[in-house]
């Protein structure tokens, strides 16, 4: 817009607001404003431990209902094998997966701040992040797409690679090599939303799992990922603050991009070490782990037409698919057009409107959450005195401490309802807790309405990441997953690039999420008319693993 200025762009950048930062616990933070949030992440915790204990194999072992002598022994060895297949398999998944995730948490904070700390222009910082949403969009989708027939397990040592090189290109206080940076980065963020979730699912077909098991896997992985975001971001503050961040390479200066006035940033060193580098490096070590934990550990799977929506490939004895085993429909891709994935699977999006609305939906739900991530910030501060400030770190804690109860609460309710429904209700809550948000001046009210939300977002990840597993097809699954990022990014640039109030946004939001509750009933009604909400709903007449329950993960 002719109207808007860098600094409307940028404020959408700061730490705080990228990943709410960690790094931001203060003790100059007034006694009143940390009283208050204090006592309510108290709550929050004591919630969660409630919700999780409520959940867990221990509440089934002292209050559950005693089972039959002659059922248990009938179902006992086939359900143990099944476990311990399981078990095994969410090992290796969980591994490898939190090891990405370490290294996205350990650099969220600190992109901004490295930024400004080399001299950059808010114009330029602006440039460089819209880069990197981009990237993804467009990029990230076209190289995602490929994976189906090149190899999940080889897509995950190429996000490792490729997240890596995007780590290194930090360390150089040069735009455009900032610029690549931030175009690896997006790429990278496509395939750990897209290749992971597609290999576990394929990996559960071939394992001969049934599908009640991908409930289990996904709500552990979605509680992991919750307690490794608050991990990582108090080791990423405590190296952050170790050294300052100092030049090594002395020489011709490098140039940022021209700002507003024409004026270019120079500096006498290239290279730098310390300082915000720090989280960086870690994030670095933490992809290269991850990456020799894939190459290892993984066994290698392929999009196939043979199985349907579930994959349903013949494994071997051991349940896996051999290495050696490349799928028919994967070798013919191999001499195919390198977009013909992206082509083939927006082809197969528009003919099936299943896939269609499932898209939508999950793009509606992830869009609102970027727009959160932006706006909860300025949202909460406008309440304060300019003189005070927020308790990033408290704040950022409770949100994960309320998604690890969202993911608990999901292994509690899929027990006895079906998993679409349990979209409905989530979408439904997450609608009214935004527009309850956008309508508030009431603090108190305002950031336990967040919370709420972000219980929903702990239990959408499960349900969403179950349904796509049930509803796209797995010769086409991770090229999908990288076409519904599309209109996701559409969504993050749309909200960065205009110039929305906090109170506008979380409107916005709220439409958004009444839309896909909307949607999400379409879907499951048309879904149970077609009969395939009981062949691939997300609860089953088995009795689902409760989260926590003793699966040999831990």
């Amino acid at each position: 817009r002719a109207d808007r200025t860098d600094d409307d762009v940028v404020h959408l950048f700061t730490p705080s607001l990228c990943h709410p930062s960690l790094h931001a616990i203060t003790p100059f933070i007034h006694s009143s404003i940390m009283t208050d949030y204090m006592l309510i992440f108290q709550v929050a915790l004591v919630v969660n431990v409630l919700i999780t204990f409520r959940s867990s194999a221990l509440w089934t072992k002292y209050f559950g209902r005693p089972v039959a002598a002659a059922d248990d022994a009938s179902s006992s060895s086939s359900s143990i094998e099944l476990k311990q297949r399981h078990a095994k398999l969410l090992r290796k998944y969980l591994l490898v997966y939190l090891l990405a995730t370490l290294s996205d948490w350990f650099q969220g904070p600190y992109v901004y701040a490295l930024y400004d700390a080399y001299g950059f222009s808010q114009h330029d910082i602006a440039v460089l992040f819209v880069a990197g949403f981009g990237s993804s969009m467009v990029f990230g989708s076209f190289i995602g797409g490929m994976a189906d027939w090149g190899g999940r397990r080889r897509f995950v040592v190429l996000f490792s690679i490729i997240y890596a090189a995007s780590c290194l290109t930090k360390h150089f206080n040069d735009y455009w090599i900032l610029m690549i940076g931030r175009l690896l980065g997006g790429i990278a963020t496509s395939l750990l939303f897209s290749v992971f979730e597609a290999w576990l699912i394929r990996s559960h077909s071939d394992a001969g799992l049934p599908k009640q098991f991908l409930n289990i896997s996904f709500a552990w992985a979605a509680y992991g990922n919750s307690i490794i975001a608050i991990i990582a971001g108090l080791v990423a503050n405590k190296a952050a603050n170790i050294s300052d961040m100092v030049g090594m390479m002395s020489g011709s200066a490098s140039a940022s991009a021209e700002g507003d006035e024409g004026e270019t940033t120079t500096t006498s060193s290239t290279l730098h070490v310390g300082g915000y580098l720090n989280p960086f490096d870690l994030a670095l070590l933490a992809l290269v782990a991850c990456g020799l934990a894939a190459a290892t550990m993984w066994e290698e799977n392929y999009g196939t037409s043979d199985g349907g929506s579930s994959g349903g490939v013949a494994s071997n004895s051991d349940g896996n698919k051999s290495d050696d085993e490349m799928p028919p429909a994967a070798a013919k891709k191999e001499g195919s057009a390198w977009y013909a994935g992206l082509k083939d699977a927006f082809v197969a999006t528009m003919r099936s409107r299943d896939i269609l609305l499932c898209g939508i939906i999950a793009s509606l739900f992830e869009g609102s959450m970027y727009i959160f991530v932006f706006m909860w910030t300025p949202a909460l501060k406008a309440l304060i005195d300019e003189n005070d400030d927020l308790p990033f770190g408290l704040i950022f804690s409770t949100f994960m401490v309320s998604c690890m109860a969202g993911s608990s609460l999901f292994s509690f309710l899929i027990k006895g309802a079906k998993g679409e429904l349990l979209g409905v209700g989530v979408f439904l809550v997450s609608s009214i807790s935004m527009a309850i948000v956008c309508s508030s001046n009431n603090s108190t009210l305002m950031f336990v309405m967040m919370l709420v939300f972000e219980v929903m977002v702990g239990m959408y990840w499960p349900i969403m990441g179950t349904m796509k597993g049930a509803i796209v097809p797995e010769d086409k699954r991770a090229a999908i997953y990288n076409l519904y990022r599309i209109p996701l990014n559409f969504v993050v640039l749309f909200s960065l690039l205009t110039d929305l109030t906090p109170t506008q946004s979380f409107l916005l939001n709220a439409i958004m999420l009444g839309i896909a509750t909307l949607l999400q009933l379409i879907l499951m009604k048309r879904r149970s008319l077609n009969g395939e909400t009981e062949k691939s709903s997300l609860s089953s007449t088995t009795e689902t693993k409760p989260l926590m329950e003793d699966q040999g993960v831990v």
